[in-house]
């Protein structure tokens, strides 16, 4: 039984992003770009105002009044020319007037419809003038051509994805999405669709990582149950070969049926580990072979998802070419009720996790074992308690891990 940091350890050599494939934009959200991409216009694209107001070649003093000599809007072509002693109207991003040094914004000023003394066209008085530069937003201030937009290895969110389209990418380069399949083992196992005899059970190891892998914008592939017989279970695992990732669950105990290590074996697969000091999920299976790897889940429903959790999802994060790793991402927080203590292993418990205050607040949840999914299926974090620690009282502080979107408080 090994650490989980050693765990950890032992799988990083074998966690390069996948090679690059090009995507459509629009269908890149969540995945990470495979090589930087230049900036193809400036931005912005000229100098352009940032309030709507009246573009001024020059300080006016209070009160003074300008007849307007032109409507400069959004879209319209840049190069009006600003004629002197006046005042151009202009709105939120449109081109600023050649002449102009400054923006003031239409609030600081009083217009009126005609001229006071019946000149033709409409004329603004200045209660307060802006400095020189005021409310100009300059030519490529934000990027220039050639300028990085964004580098390799960055996270394609929306609002990434809306920075590229500004830019006409209509594809990227992306790293390839792993091929990930699941099988879930044993004789005691049927579907969920079926009504399980007395001493079975319906599979809830298929749903959990299908769902699971959706959260990460990949789309697992199921191989179905495989009986607790050795040739039935080899071909099966012969077949999940296939993928850069086989996600078994079950069959990874010391029972006489806990056929998957062997089989492993016997296929030309390294193991990596077999158990690792973490409760629950302690008899968790890492393996590797020439075309990718396999993790070996255990059969308590618990387990499974916690040994998802701490390493199946961080492994399909740096496959997919973000930097991540065990624990990575745990929080501060506060405990709003006790955490017992634990012995010779780190315990994770699921937790309730609400935000009051700007402050997180975690309330952990007791289950009754490994095998209770209902107590992991209400938490929205996992809760870590270090080995060898005590008990914690509520206010203690402690960490938890992200599991779904959290509720304001």
């Amino acid at each position: 039984m090994i650490p989980a940091h050693r765990a950890w350890e032992l799988l990083e050599p074998h966690l390069a992003p996948l090679p690059a494939e090009r995507l459509a934009r629009r269908s890149a959200l969540g995945r990470v770009l495979a090589a930087p991409l230049p900036a193809t216009v400036d931005v912005p694209a000229e100098d352009v105002s940032a309030m709507d107001g009246f573009a001024l070649g020059g300080a006016v003093s209070e009160g003074t009044m300008l007849p307007v000599s032109a409507t400069v809007a959004a879209g319209d072509p840049p190069g009006l020319e600003l004629a002197p002693a006046t005042a151009a109207r202009i709105m939120t991003g449109a081109p600023v007037p050649r002449g102009a040094d400054r923006v003031v914004p239409v609030e600081l000023t009083r217009e009126f419809q005609e001229n006071p003394g019946g000149a033709p066209g409409e004329t603004a008085t200045f209660q307060r003038c802006t400095d020189a530069g005021a409310h100009i937003r300059r030519r490529g201030e934000v990027l220039r051509i050639g300028n990085e937009v964004l580098g390799d290895r960055r996270l394609l969110t929306p609002a990434a994805l809306g920075l590229l389209a500004t830019h006409g990418y209509d594809s990227v380069l992306v790293h390839r999405a792993p091929r990930v399949f699941t099988l879930a083992t044993g004789d005691e196992v049927v579907p969920p669709e079926q009504v399980p005899a007395p001493g079975q059970l319906r599979d809830s190891h298929t749903d959990f990582l299908l769902a699971a892998g959706a959260t990460l914008g990949l789309r697992f592939e199921s191989l179905g149950i495989a009986p607790d017989r050795r040739h039935e279970l080899t071909e099966l695992i012969r077949q999940g070969l296939a993928a850069d990732l086989l996600l078994l669950s079950g069959g990874v105990s010391m029972g006489e049926f806990d056929l998957v290590e062997g089989v492993l074996e016997e296929l030309g697969c390294r193991i990596l580990f077999e158990k690792v000091a973490i409760q629950p999920a302690k008899p968790v299976v890492a393996a590797v072979h020439d075309g990718g790897l396999v993790i070996g889940l255990p059969g308590n429903p618990a387990s499974a998802m916690v040994a998802f959790w701490l390493f199946v999802r961080p492994v399909l994060r740096r496959l997919l070419g973000s930097d991540d790793h065990f624990w990575n991402g745990a929080l501060d927080a506060e405990l709003e009720a006790p955490l017992p203590g634990a012995k010779g292993r780190d315990r994770f418990l699921p937790a309730q996790v609400a935000t009051r205050g700007g402050k997180l607040f975690a309330a952990p949840v007791s289950p009754v074992g490994s095998h209770d999914l209902a107590a992991y299926a209400y938490g929205t974090a996992l809760v870590r308690i270090p080995a060898h620690s005590d008990p914690a009282s509520a206010g203690a502080p402690c960490q938890v891990l992200p599991l779904a979107d959290w509720p304001r408080g």
